[in-house]
C-alpha cells in the first residue's frame, strides 16, 4: 500500500510520527530499552484512550500490526497481522523497493493469522507466513498477512509481504489456502502477475515490484483482490487464475486505492498520497462488468469499507486532520455515509487499519494497526451502531 507522492516523502513518516508523541508522552529517565519501549506504549496508549467517543471497546489485544479482519462461520473472528519484520536481504538479487522505503528486508515466517472468541481471547490459527519491514530510516514498518476471507468453511490469507523485494524470495505476494492445523498452500501468485501484467500507469518513483496487495473480498465462490501500489482490482479463482477487473490508474491515477466491500456492485476506496490531502479520497462503484463511477468524494485515508444490509456504507478513515500531514494517533474515524449525507459514528482511533462488521451488528476495527505500539500492542475494537 504505497501511499507517497513523492520519494522524499517517505522518510518523514516515522519522524513525524514519533515527534507527535513525544509533545504528549514524558519519557523515563534512562530505563532499560525494554522497560522504555514498554513505557511508552503503556502511556501513549492511556492517551489516547481518553479520546475514544463512547460507543468505542477494546474487544481484544495482543495482536502483531493487526489489518484486515473478517468473521468465520464457526463465529470467530479472524485478523491478518502483518507480524513482527524480517533480517533477510535480497540486495543485489532483485529489483528493490524504492529508496527511502527500500530495501526491505523480510522473513519467512512471523506472519500471523489470529482468531478471537466472542469473549475477545485471541489464539493464534498460524505464525509461519511470510512478513517484511520496511527500511529502518522510515521506522520500519511491517508488513505480512494483510487480509482474510472464508469461500465456505475454508479460510483464505491474503499476502503483502511476499516476493523477493521483500526478502521473501521463495514465497510470493498472493492468496494461500490456510487449513485448521496451520498449515498452508499457495493458491495464486500476485506477484507473478503485477510482473507480467503491467496497468497502464505506474508510479515508477513508488513502485513495488511485488505490488501491494492489501484488500481482499470473497464473492460467489471467488476472490477479490485490491491492489493498492499499482491501483487494481484482481478476480482470483481458487484453483490460482488471477484476472483483471479494473485498472484504476489508467482512470485516475497513482490514487492508492486500498479497500472493497461487496453488495450487487463492488465499492472501492482509495488512501490517495502523503503528505495526507484532507478530503482528497473517494468511494467508486465498480459494476461485476468493470464500470467505474465515483459514488462520493470528500475522505480522508480510508483503509475500510463496509456495506450493511440497508446499504449504509461505513468507512474507515485512518487519520483525519493531521497536523504534520501524516498519521497520527487518535486520528481515525468511522464515518457513515447514507441518503442523509455523511455522519460520525466513532472516532479517536489510532492507526486504524481494517473494518468489517459482526454478525451482532456491530463493527469491529483493527486499532494501532502501525507504528511503534504494533506489535504486541495491536487492537480489535468494537463499535456498538447506533440506528
Amino acid at each position: 500500500m504505497r501511499k507517497f507522492s513523492k520519494p522524499t516523502a517517505a522518510v518523514l513518516v516515522i519522524v513525524l510520527f514519533f515527534t507527535a508523541c513525544k509533545k504528549t508522552v514524558t519519557e523515563p529517565t534512562a530505563p532499560k530499552s525494554d522497560e522504555s519501549l514498554a513505557l511508552r506504549k503503556a502511556a501513549l496508549s492511556k492517551q489516547v484512550k481518553s479520546q475514544l467517543t463512547n460507543n468505542v471497546r477494546v474487544f481484544a489485544t495482543g495482536f502483531n500490526n493487526p489489518r484486515g479482519l473478517e468473521f468465520g462461520p464457526d463465529g470467530y473472528l479472524y485478523v491478518a497481522e502483518g507480524g513482527t519484520g524480517g533480517t533477510n536481504t535480497t540486495v543485489g538479487l532483485c529489483r528493490q523497493v524504492p529508496f527511502p522505503l527500500g530495501p526491505v528486508k523480510g522473513s519467512p515466517t512471523g506472519g500471523r493469522i489470529s482468531k478471537v472468541s466472542p469473549a475477545g481471547v485471541r489464539t493464534t490459527v498460524t505464525d509461519q507466513l511470510p512478513s517484511a519491514m520496511l527500511s529502518e530510516i522510515t521506522g520500519g514498518d511491517i508488513i505480512g498477512v494483510a487480509d482474510v476471507a472464508f469461500i465456505h468453511n475454508q479460510l483464505y490469507a491474503l499476502i503483502e509481504g511476499g516476493g523477493c523485494s521483500h526478502g521473501n524470495p521463495s514465497i510470493p505476494n498472493g492468496v494461500v489456502k490456510v487449513e485448521s492445523n496451520g498449515s498452508w498452500s499457495l493458491v495464486a501468485s500476485i506477484s507473478a502477475f503485477v510482473q507480467t501484467h503491467p496497468v497502464k500507469n505506474p508510479e515508477e518513483d513508488d513502485f513495488e515490484p511485488d505490488g501491494d496487495p492489501y484488500s481482499m473480498t470473497a464473492v460467489r465462490d471467488n476472490l477479490y483482490v485490491v491492489e493498492a501500489n499499482s491501483g487494481q482490482l484482481l478476480r482470483i479463482t481458487t484453483d490460482g487464475n488471477i484476472s483483471r477487473v479494473v485498472d484504476f490508474s489508467a482512470l485516475f491515477g497513482h490514487i492508492v486505492p486500498t479497500v472493497m466491500d461487496y453488495k450487487g456492485n463492488y465499492y472501492v476506496g482509495n488512501l490517495d498520497t502523503f503528505p495526507i490531502p484532507l478530503g482528497g479520497a473517494r468511494i467508486m462503484k465498480v459494476t461485476p462488468s468493470g464500470q467505474v463511477t465515483t459514488l462520493a468524494t470528500g475522505f480522508t485515508t480510508i483503509l475500510g469499507i463496509v456495506v450493511d444490509k440497508r446499504d449504509r456504507i461505513y468507512v474507515l478513515e485512518n487519520t483525519v486532520g493531521s497536523s504534520s500531514g501524516f498519521p497520527e494517533p487518535g486520528k481515525g474515524r468511522v464515518v457513515r455515509l447514507d441518503h442523509t449525507g455523511v455522519t460520525t459514528v466513532a472516532s479517536g482511533l489510532s492507526l486504524p487499519t481494517g473494518l468489517t462488521m459482526g454478525p451482532d451488528g456491530n463493527l469491529y476495527v483493527s486499532n494501532w494497526g502501525l507504528g511503534p505500539t504494533a506489535i504486541g500492542g495491536g487492537q480489535v475494537l468494537q463499535i456498538a451502531i447506533s440506528d
